[in-house]
């Protein structure tokens, strides 16, 4: 079998690396998180206060070499061989990351490492661009899709599950502001590819939504 690349998008808390995760473990593919690599560079950016200097970040990226390793179903992050995995995914970087990930020279040179990532085949990809920049040509692309109601319930249980107190209505607009800075960057903004397949997974539970993405998988993949 040649090797295969499945590529899902979509805006925040649609589901994206739920599914993926899932997927990938499904088929005994690679798992690739494109999230966590632009979250591990907000965090830093926002450790060396630079986070609202585009050409400092932009520098700084250069020097960097991110690496994830997917082990019992949990993404560990990697700059220059410091983990952060457990530093990354706080209210704080969640507020920032799109910021982050709009500046062209960031996105340049992330897209570059995750491309590398990806010559290993039979691959799951994740993230915001990775139908339509980081893997035009993958044998397959999903767009998943869901209200902004839903979205920020899920991400709200999240943050509860870690600990974390915030409230639901600012998680909500956060989520509504990252879309803005998302569908509206210049560079590789969020958009759904023309060959993608869409799937709503506002009222769909996570089984409901695997199963729509294993029958897709099998009506495109020859498995």
């Amino acid at each position: 079998m040649s090797k295969i690349t499945i590529a899902i998008d979509g805006p925040a808390g649609s589901g994206k690396s739920t599914l993926a995760k899932m997927v990938a473990e499904r088929l005994g593919f690679t798992y690739l998180d494109t999230g966590a690599m632009y979250r591990a560079i907000t965090y830093l950016a926002i450790q060396k206060s630079i986070v609202d200097d585009e050409e400092a970040v932009s520098t700084f990226v250069l020097d960097l070499d991110v690496t994830l390793k997917f082990e019992d179903g949990v993404t560990r992050v990697f700059v220059n061989q410091d983990e952060l995995t457990d530093y990354i995914r706080t209210p704080e970087v969640n507020g920032k990351v799109s910021e982050i990930a709009r500046m062209p020279a960031v996105r340049k040179e992330l897209v570059r490492m995750q491309q590398n990532m990806g010559k290993v085949g039979n691959l799951v990809a994740e993230g915001r661009d990775t139908t339509t920049v980081v893997f035009p040509n993958a044998d397959l692309k999903i767009y998943l899709i869901a209200s902004v109601d839903v979205r920020a319930e899920r991400r709200h249980k999240e943050f509860q599950e870690e600990g974390i107190e915030i409230d639901i209505e600012e998680v909500k607009s956060n989520i509504r502001k990252r879309d803005e800075i998302d569908s509206g960057r210049k560079v590789s903004p969020l958009r759904k590819a023309e060959n993608a397949i869409e799937v709503d997974t506002s009222t769909l539970s996570v089984d409901e939504e695997f199963e729509i993405l294993i029958e897709n998988i099998k009506k495109k993949i020859n498995f």
